[in-house]
């Protein structure tokens, strides 16, 4: 057996991932493959950067508490990648919010957040006609670049293997009825040659593409909501420097900083997706779309509805957007909760898909590997 341990996919969970399972099991042989040249060319770099502290999820509680559960966690082992030198505050819009100034302050309360009342300064920079109240919070952002340089020194510190510019292309098993000893076919893509590589257990861990290799290998799909993102990128004029804004609880938008460029991105719900489709068990992989960015922006719309309540943002200047597929379990779009999936393949119970829904849920996997192969196939919050 070459390795113990494969864990396919560079993010956040893939190396978390493996730094768990190494500590867990010092001998093992563990490999992270990754299809880019470095870690974090995806999803966990193009987002919006947020360390959730709870507030962000007013329509599911427990998400909310794991949020707040997992925030002294990630500062206490990344605060060297997160950033704090900002302002947060939270508005509740008049109209179209699915929470009331009342609700989200008792959903504060219950979860433990703290919340003040804006400085009167602040207050003045929205629109009162469309904000009805808006709230001081503390919820930090993370440096993608910083999170990548420390994810990689703790990798080798380790002694987890990483091998860049390699795509898993399918697995197989050894011909018994189950999959138990595996074998992956492996593609290095700066040299164009194909090998194989036997391990005990693979994870995998590529987030949008998640079906793609265990369709590859013949093996079930998993039924997944993916998005086509659009998030600008925007240098902010003097009135709202070092602020970071987001509008609760319905179609309105989010002002973030945006650490990597020193810049801050503009996101909106009704905006930032261009369209969205589903891979169901059984389809092929993208078999609904497959987007080619860069997309026709969409920055123009995010900027004029975001402007009416936030009137100074109408002097930021566009920058260029970050694109990305969003990817979400479906039950996720009732609720707005983030669950992490691990799922074990039925036909193959030492293939095992992670899907995270937002970064401080990696802990998540410290309860999953210390004791819990079932611990739950989805935890589910909310």
């Amino acid at each position: 057996m070459d390795y113990d341990h494969v864990i396919v996919g560079g993010g956040i969970y893939g190396c978390y991932a493996a730094l768990r399972l190494k500590q867990l099991h010092p001998r093992a042989q563990v490999l992270i493959i990754e299809r880019e040249k470095d870690l974090f060319r995806h999803a966990s770099y193009y987002n919006q950067a947020r360390v959730h502290n709870g507030y962000h999820y007013p329509r599911s509680i427990l998400t909310g508490i794991r949020s707040r559960v997992n925030l002294p966690q990630f500062l206490s082992q990344f605060g060297d990648a997160v950033v704090t030198d900002f302002n947060q505050y939270y508005a509740i819009s008049r109209r179209l919010s699915h929470v009331t100034p009342g609700q989200f302050e008792l959903f504060s309360d219950q979860i433990g957040a703290f919340l003040d009342p804006a400085p009167e300064h602040v207050v003045r920079l929205f629109d009162e006609d469309l904000v009805e109240a808006v709230y001081s919070v503390s919820e930090p952002v993370f440096d993608a670049d910083r999170l990548r340089e420390i994810m990689r020194k703790r990798i080798a510190g380790a002694g987890v293997e990483l091998r860049l510019n390699t795509e898993a292309v399918c697995v197989k098993g050894d011909g018994r009825e189950k999959l138990t000893a595996l074998k992956l076919e492996i593609f290095d893509r700066q040299t164009a040659a194909r090998s194989v590589i036997t391990c005990e257990r693979l994870y995998n861990c590529t987030y949008a593409r998640l079906n793609d290799l265990l369709g590859r290998s013949g093996l079930s799909t998993i039924r997944l909501r993916h998005e086509a993102t659009e998030m600008a990128l925007v240098e902010l004029p003097p009135a709202l420097r070092n602020i970071s804004v987001t509008i609760m609880c319905g179609p309105f938008f989010s002002l973030m900083p945006f650490p990597p460029r020193g810049l801050s991105t503009l996101s909106h719900v009704s905006y930032t997706p261009h369209f969205s489709w589903t891979d169901d068990p059984g389809d092929l992989p993208y078999s609904g779309y497959k987007p080619q960015f860069p997309l026709p922006s969409r920055y123009d719309r995010m900027s004029r509805d975001a402007n009416r309540y936030l009137p100074a943002l109408a002097q930021a200047r566009y920058v260029e957007s970050l694109w990305a597929v969003k990817t979400i379990l479906p039950q996720s779009d009732a609720n707005d909760s983030r669950p992490i999936l691990y799922k074990h393949d039925p036909d193959a119970p030492n293939v095992v898909s992670i899907l995270g829904g937002k970064i401080d849920n990696i802990f998540d996997l410290d309860d999953i590997f210390a004791g819990a192969p079932d611990y739950m196939e989805s935890l589910s919050p909310g």
